[in-house]
């Protein structure tokens, strides 16, 4: 866990997404200079060693969310205000289901609780059940040669190559074992049921051409939110705080204003 900021400001905790670590937050951290902004890795990656990975608590995405409580605990963070990047919205969800005594509010990133699609219940999930398990095959397969073609599709934006360089470095920096792990969670988890249970103010952020979430998603997960609230980034691919961090940070900060604002 590192921090930066302010340490008298308001609590901003920053959880990143798959194949990622605190770093992914750089280009954010200037916009919240007046916030305690805190950053931590998940077990296995970033700069966690190995052996803080436990491949049963973390084969569900509720492990992670007792990851990102441990983090709080630690701290002893009150009035935490998450951003949280892709399956880090549904960790942070589950997570504010959990304790949520613990949260003043979200600001979900190209989240999606589920991925694979369902014709029969309307659900755009993006992905067919083939997909996915092609997905995981070729990433257990090489998970090296699976990062080098999968990371510049998540990361969109072809015009500029360097962004996608820099999310395939990260995303070799990934211990392989857990990152099919953590694949798995997310890929083939379905965690609808949770979003009406949260009753935070939460920001759902939509990009255009995420090859993740579809705008579909962040359209059904704002609408079954009770306090949910959707803004369309004008922004391209699944990592907004990386190639549109102004935006982003734009965004984040009228849903805190907004929040902090009310009685």
């Amino acid at each position: 866990m590192t921090e930066a900021g302010d340490p008298d400001g308001p609590v901003l905790l920053l959880a990143h997404g798959f194949g990622a670590g605190q770093s992914a937050w750089q280009r954010l951290l200037p916009h919240f200079a007046d916030h305690r902004v805190v950053l931590f890795d998940y077990a296995g990656s970033g700069s966690t060693r190995m052996a803080d990975f436990d491949p049963v608590r973390h084969g569900t995405l509720t492990g992670y969310a007792q990851d990102l409580l441990e983090v709080c605990a630690a701290l002893d963070l009150q009035d935490v205000n998450v951003v949280a990047h892709s399956v880090s919205g549904v960790v942070s969800l589950l997570a504010a289901a959990a304790q949520p005594d613990r949260f003043a509010s979200l600001s979900l990133v190209a989240p999606s609780p589920r991925y694979v699609d369902e014709p029969e219940t309307g659900w755009t999930g993006g992905f067919s059940l083939e997909d996915i398990h092609e997905l995981l095959e070729s990433l257990d397969s090489n998970y090296y040669a699976w990062s080098a073609a999968m990371a510049p599709v998540v990361m969109g934006n072809p015009q500029d190559p360097d962004l996608g360089a820099e999310l395939t470095e990260s995303f070799l920096g990934t211990h392989p074992d857990a990152a099919a792990a953590f694949a798995r969670a997310i890929f083939l988890s379905d965690a609808r049921d949770v979003l009406p249970r949260v009753q935070l103010p939460t920001l759902v952020l939509q990009t255009r051409h995420d090859a993740l979430a579809p705008e579909a998603v962040g359209a059904a997960v704002a609408a079954a939110l009770p306090h949910g609230h959707l803004v369309a980034l004008d922004a391209t691919g699944h990592c907004p705080h990386i190639s549109a961090p102004l935006q982003t940070a734009t965004a984040v900060r009228a849903h805190l204003a907004g929040h902090l604002a009310r009685p």
